[in-house]
């Protein structure tokens, strides 16, 4: 029953990415790889992606210096979890920089584990509640592509990304 529900709730937040105009791949940890560089365009940035046998293709910049970012068209980070109700992911606001390769680039390639994924708002809620007490004081919750109407029709990528991807990795 476990693997039914995480599979239905894998298989919600792929559809409200998909109507969110956000790219979504599932892939096993061995083709992760692969499937985050085809997401990606150079100059692109990133923090480590803390999955055991999953790495960053070597385009990739980690630890990027401040020049790096405003020069990247691509972030590759990290997402502690992932909401299925609303297509959201969270980004950790580490000293790694996640929280900047995040926002600053145009594109955006988030990478999150299966079984990160919870159901809806209350069980992300929990997780937030979980890392605030293991000392994780500060998480970037990013629900699709960046967006603004704040001068007429909806604009994307003013205050963010204008584009998003999100590669779920299956074995997790």
């Amino acid at each position: 029953m476990c693997a039914v529900m995480t599979t239905d709730t894998v298989g919600r937040f792929e559809r409200e990415l998909e109507a969110l105009q956000v790219g979504v791949e599932r892939v096993r940890a061995a083709d992760a790889r692969e499937a985050i560089a085809s997401a990606l365009e150079e100059p692109a940035v990133g923090t480590p992606i803390p999955y055991e046998g999953v790495s960053l293709p070597s385009v990739v910049t980690v630890d990027p210096t401040p020049a790096d970012l405003v020069d990247a068209q691509t972030g590759v980070t990290p997402s502690r979890f992932a909401i299925a109700a609303t297509g959201t992911v969270t980004i950790p606001s580490r000293a790694a920089g996640d929280e900047a390769v995040s926002l600053y680039p145009e594109r955006h390639v988030a990478v999150v584990a299966e079984s990160d994924v919870v159901s809806d708002l209350n069980a992300g809620f929990d997780r937030i509640a979980t890392a605030v007490a293991a000392g994780d004081d500060s998480l970037v919750l990013a629900t699709g592509r960046s967006a603004t109407a704040d001068m007429g029709g909806l604009v994307h990528g003013v205050h963010g990304p204008g584009e998003v991807h999100v590669v779920v990795l299956e074995d997790r």
